[in-house]
């Protein structure tokens, strides 16, 4: 079990839907809940859906906002990728490589829940690229 958690609050203005999306849709455990907060374990991280009645919007693109996950395993990716797909949520981006060829090589796919708040969920080929490589300056899909 991992020793430190990563812990990201989002804003979502419906506490029945966030749970119907992440627990059934994306398959998050939940935890403790209330009228106004729900507590989601995804992939063993700490994720907290806050209500606001702040109007939300969507964003243009996918950038600059935006969380996910790193999967080690290219099963683990494509696993969810097919649950997402069979419980058709909505694809923000569909799947695809981004950097082929590369030593950033990885897969990407990113997934907008009812809130507007997008996912990216990724696999590199190559596991150095995470976090290394810095004599590439390639992120993301910006030119």
């Amino acid at each position: 079990m991992n020793k430190t958690f990563f812990h990201l609050a989002f804003p979502v203005t419906n506490i029945a839907e966030t749970k119907a999306y992440y627990v059934d849709g994306l398959g998050c455990i939940s935890g403790r809940e209330n009228p106004h907060a729900l507590i989601l374990n995804l992939y063993g991280h700490q994720l907290v859906a806050h209500v606001t009645k702040e109007p939300l919007t969507p964003q243009r693109g996918i950038y600059p906002r935006h969380f996910g996950l790193v999967f080690t395993t290219e099963k683990d990716w494509q696993d969810l990728l097919e649950r997402a797909q069979q419980q058709k949520l909505l694809f923000r981006e569909e799947p695809k490589n981004r950097f082929v060829g590369l030593p950033l090589e990885h897969h990407t796919f990113f997934l907008e829940d009812p809130f507007y708040n997008l996912m990216e969920f990724k696999y590199y080929r190559h596991p150095e690229a995470i976090f290394g490589s810095s004599e590439y300056s390639q992120i993301g899909d910006r030119v």
